[in-house]
């Protein structure tokens, strides 16, 4: 048996490997032996305590098959303490004493408390994704790690210091970004680029509209920014909270193993039709109503129809105190009422005011008589029977979902606080063509239900997050953006997306104008258009639909060495040939075999394909309008080639996801079978729609595409 060279570099960076996970499992084992049985008050601090330890020991668990670090830094100088500071309110780390230290996931120390591999989050690790040969900011070497499974393979030096090396591409870093991927999104902390690190590292305080194409990186960018400001401002994001909202559940699927890989546990996912779940989806709306239903008018529609509940009182108000009798007149009683009317505060919250305010009018006469009344009083006054007459008379309780009802189902009602803001064929659109009888019967659409949380919020302030992280923004329509900006009004957000992929009726013009209903016009809009993901082959071809998708948008240049592979195969146009034969022999049943024949020729083309990207290593994604999904779903069992669908795991022994192109955004595959690009095309309302759903099912791949096609490619393609 061999025995390991001390002397060689790669025997002694895995030496230190070995050390570190031994010291990060003595970390979690010190945190578990922790007895808290007297040291708590009582059982609620004794529970919260225990949660804690709970979440604090799955934080520090070491994922098998993940690097413990992927870097290291060798400085000229030890780091000063201010770089090497941690989070908010804790002390200077002791790695500013090191001159050489390991980045990675976590912070990892050995029982001294000395560090042996620190937080690529630390402000000494940011050399590691900024330094150059232009400016290598005190570090003579950057060395990467490679790894195949958790094991330590290999190394890869750079010497910024030394201006006689030439500046040379990473071939580890290519590898990692090239990397087959099976089951769920990984993080790619390793592979941060500096104008990505830029984007993590931007403060808590700015919003920031991240502009990416695909393969740019910008959801794996808006999660590390995340880890990056819990890390920077634990303290004050455990108060107020973080949240990561995608577009559909399969979407947070992929992405959830993220955040713990990076040892954070915290953040909660959702979408947007999660946060506005006051009542039960159970209805759709056509295109051309949805459009009118999220459209930023609807908000000024539901106020005016909120507000119309408040009446001015007519008559004034007597109370009775032992056997005084106190008057509030009519023209006081208005003042109040147009006084709150005035502040512009939320429905609710003036309704609650009201009674202290008539209750304020009686204790200043009550002052007068000679009285001298105290707080008990007023609030004794406020709850008078009479006072609280004309509260539910002049400024009655409404429920939100009640109050959107009558809008949706009265057209009078609509028409009256809709005049000047929606024309008539808006009103009609919009209105139910059969009212329902009550909010529980109501066959609710996802707008409503968006319409429903912007009443909810003009009656009772929404809950503020610290942070919100929002992805795929660009499908979002105005009320959608409020909805979300009503969850960060007095916190920051970072939105994502690619104008180039709304695919939705109302999808977003321009980030201006979507930063603006979020209610955060000030954030700065940062362009990524360097692709990691995407091969150059199959993200020039793609690039073909953007002067007729979103023009003047900047094409995604792909910096990977690799071109990829791409293939475009073209089988029997089943329709044409079988009309060709059809009318050859006069009959419709040689039409019906020859659309048959064409289209069992085109389905097992399709799985030659599928069979062949199987043979490589990696996940395969097989995409397909949502209308073909289920042939193919046929043919694939028929076939004995096992598959799951979008959200599900794969595994080694099935790596086949058959998507349908509306649940394609977002997801990532090593390679892609494309089926019929202009059915994808045709299955939307509109072309441009329809284009925009191709050019993200033409986009998901990361190694290869295929692209299979009877019917004839979109002449955008051309």
């Amino acid at each position: 048996m061999s025995t390991p060279d001390h002397d060689d570099p790669l025997s002694k960076e895995r030496s230190h490997l070995a050390a570190s996970r031994s010291a990060l499992r003595a970390m979690r084992e010190d945190v578990e032996s922790l007895d808290i049985t007297d040291v708590t008050a009582n059982w609620v601090n004794a529970a919260v305590l225990e949660s804690q330890i709970e979440e604090r020991i799955k934080a520090l668990a070491d994922l098998s098959g993940t690097p413990l670090f992927f870097g290291r830094l060798d400085y000229l100088h030890a780091p000063g303490a201010e770089q090497a500071e941690g989070g908010e309110g804790e002390r200077p780390r002791p790695e500013a004493a090191y001159r050489t230290l390991h980045v990675g996931r976590r912070h990892v120390h050995d029982a001294d408390g000395d560090p042996m591999v620190i937080d690529w989050r630390a402000p000494v690790s940011q050399p590691f994704y900024q330094a150059s040969k232009k400016n290598p900011m005190d570090v003579a070497l950057r060395r990467r790690f490679g790894y195949t499974g958790g094991e330590l393979t290999a190394y890869e030096d750079e010497h910024l210091s030394d201006p006689d090396e030439a500046a040379t591409t990473s071939k580890l870093l290519q590898q990692e970004i090239e990397r087959p991927r099976v089951g769920p999104m990984r993080d790619i902390v390793a592979t941060i680029q500096p104008e990505q690190d830029e984007i993590v590292r931007a403060g808590l305080a700015g919003s920031v509209c991240v502009q990416g194409g695909p393969g740019t990186g910008k959801t794996a960018v808006g999660l590390h920014r995340v880890a990056y400001l819990l890390y920077a401002h634990r303290e004050r994001l455990a108060r107020t909270g973080t949240l990561v909202i995608g577009p559909n559940k399969s979407f947070l699927h992929y992405i959830e193993q993220v955040l713990p890989a990076l040892g954070e546990l915290t953040v909660r996912q959702a979408t947007v039709d999660d946060l506005v779940a006051h009542v039960e989806v159970r209805g759709t709306d056509e295109a051309a109503t949805a459009v009118v239903k999220g459209d930023a008018r609807m908000a000024e529609v539901l106020r005016r129809a909120l507000y119309s509940h408040v009446t001015l009182p007519t008559e004034g108000v007597v109370v009775v105190r032992g056997s005084r009798r106190w008057r509030v007149a009519a023209y006081e009683l208005e003042e109040i009422v147009r006084e709150l009317l005035a502040r512009d505060i939320r429905y609710g919250a003036a309704r609650e005011a009201l009674p202290q305010r008539i209750a304020h009018a009686v204790l200043v006469q009550m002052e007068r008589a000679g009285e001298a009344p105290d707080d008990r009083v007023q609030n004794a006054v406020a709850r008078d029977a009479a006072v609280k007459a004309v509260v539910k008379t002049v400024w009655p309780q409404v429920e939100p979902a009640k109050l959107v009802l009558r809008l949706l189902s009265d057209a009078d009602f609509l028409a009256e606080h809709s005049e000047g803001v929606l024309t008539e064929e808006e009103r009609k659109a919009v209105l139910w063509a059969k009212p329902a009888r009550s909010v529980r019967s109501a066959k609710w659409s996802p707008a409503d239900a968006v319409l429903i949380d912007e009443a909810t919020d003009l009656i009772e302030r929404t809950h503020s997050l610290g942070h919100v992280v929002l992805d795929e923004a660009q499908d979002l329509s105005p009320m959608q953006y409020r909805a979300v900006g009503r969850r960060c009004t007095t916190g920051s957000a970072t939105v994502l997306g690619d104008l180039a992929q709304g695919t939705t009726p109302w999808a977003t013009r321009s980030w201006g104008e979507a930063l603006a209903h979020l209610g955060k016009g000030d954030a700065v809009v940062e362009e990524l258009t360097a692709g990691f993901r995407v091969p150059t082959d199959v993200i020039a071809y793609a690039s073909r639909l953007l002067p007729h998708i979103a023009p003047g948008l900047t094409p995604v240049a792909s910096i990977r060495e690799n071109p990829g592979f791409f293939d475009i195969r073209a089988t029997a146009d089943g329709k044409a040939e079988g009309i060709a034969d059809g009318k050859a022999d006069g009959t419709a049943e040689g039409t019906a075999a020859g659309i048959a024949e064409g289209t069992a020729a085109g389905i097992a083309e399709v799985l030659s394909a599928c069979r062949e990207l199987l043979e490589r290593e990696g996940s395969v994604g097989l995409i397909a309008a949502d209308a073909r999904v289920p042939r193919l779903a046929e043919a694939l069992e028929a076939a004995g080639i096992g598959f799951v669908g979008p959200g599900e795991e794969t595994t080694h022994a099935t790596r086949l996801t058959l998507v349908p192109a509306s649940l394609a955004k977002g997801l990532e595959y090593d390679y892609v079978v494309l089926d019929e690009p202009q059915a994808v095309v045709d299955g939307e309302p509109d072309e441009r729609t329809g284009l925009r759903r191709l050019y993200v099912a033409l986009t998901r791949a990361v190694s290869g595409l295929i692209v299979t096609h009877g019917a004839g490619l979109p002449p955008q393609l051309a």
